[in-house]
């Protein structure tokens, strides 16, 4: 492919993702985490490896030993000693490029979503990976905060985001949205750039991330959050950003087909009520599969069919995300892809 911005679903080395531990903001939650996390790691190394960083090496053979219990191949399963502050290695993890038919791995700065939480130890688990050897691709490091679950592409040059998240002068301050554009035209290949201007979920801490909102399934087609209760206090902002995405059009003039996607019932955090910003547009594209996180409710099983629909080929697989939507992310959130190329795969 041309030097740009892989799509998820280019064919993957692997998911990575980040272990919890006990010294995070998961600490009353960990185990009910870790079972959810072992459930998604088992469903993955069916089709692909997995990539996981741990706290420390008893973390790392305590997890070989449950893995190899549940009967999962860990041959698939590549485990490295990589501190973090926190499980969400779509906004630490490293974005791939495509470079003359290469993939080539960057390291943006994350600062925990402009500076709302500690974000040091995740700022710098990549290149600790890199330095043991993870990667087979190459790894650069780029001053630019910028967080994965920002940015969606289609695999040709289009870039789908959000005004709120990406301008955020909590972000990068002194930056305009040409500067942004022209950053990301170099370091992504990026041709066009579609901005939303609205979308907003109660209980995000992300600054409307474009992976909760709106993502491509394929370069004509985008499923995206839709609420039809006029009563609730997203209808507004979700109904805007729904006309954004009718006007907007493929490189050739032509509409994007749209899937819209069910919107659950308010999910509540059980101690003090706050909504959580529970969103089924935070599906996982793997190969042979894509992964919906599921809340235990009747919107479930219309997410699974829509995706479905928008991905005929693939197995749709829910994964119970009503522990990981308690501390405001969810299934994609976790989980960053590595293209093929991208992973040491040596035993």
């Amino acid at each position: 492919m041309a030097n740009c911005l892989f799509p998820e679903w280019y064919p993957q080395d692997a998911i990575q993702l980040t272990w919890p531990h006990p010294e995070s903001d998961w600490a009353p939650l960990l185990s009910r985490l870790e079972a959810t996390l072992e459930t998604l790691v088992a469903v993955i190394a069916r089709y692909q490896h997995v990539l996981i960083s741990v706290a420390d090496g008893g973390t790392r053979q305590r997890l070989l030993t449950t893995f190899t219990q549940m009967g999962i191949d860990t041959q698939r399963l590549r485990l490295y000693v990589a501190p973090s502050d926190d499980t969400w290695a779509r906004d630490h993890g490293p974005i791939a490029v495509a470079r003359e038919g290469h993939p080539h791995l960057l390291d943006y700065t994350f600062t925990g979503w402009g500076g709302k939480f500690p974000a040091s130890l995740d700022n710098t688990l990549t290149r600790r990976l890199v330095d043991q050897g993870a990667f087979s691709a190459t790894v650069e490091t780029r001053s630019l905060v910028l967080e994965g679950g920002a940015i969606d592409t289609d695999g040709q040059g289009t870039l789908l985001t959000t005004r709120a998240c990406l301008l955020n002068p909590n972000r990068n301050r002194q930056w305009e949205q040409t500067d942004i554009e022209k950053q990301l035209r170099r370091d992504l290949g990026i041709e066009r750039f579609l901005w939303l201007e609205h979308g907003h979920l109660e209980g995000d801490d992300t600054d409307s991330h474009i992976d909760t909102l709106a993502r491509f399934c394929d370069h004509g087609t985008i499923a995206y959050v839709r609420c039809e209760d006029q009563s609730d206090s997203h209808y507004p902002e979700l109904a805007a950003m729904e006309a954004e995405l009718r006007a907007m059009r493929q490189p050739d003039g032509t509409p994007y087909r749209l899937i819209p996607l069910p919107w659950p019932s308010p999910c509540r955090d059980p101690e003090d009520g706050h909504r959580l910003p529970a969103t089924y547009a935070n599906f996982l594209i793997i190969n042979g599969a894509v992964l919906v996180p599921a809340y235990g409710d009747a919107a479930d099983q219309h997410a699974i069919q829509a995706l479905q629909n928008a991905f005929p080929a693939r197995d749709i697989i829910p994964i119970d995300c009503r522990t990981v939507i308690r501390q405001h992310g969810s299934l994609h959130c976790l989980t960053m892809q590595l293209p093929c190329g991208s992973l040491n795969l040596s035993p």
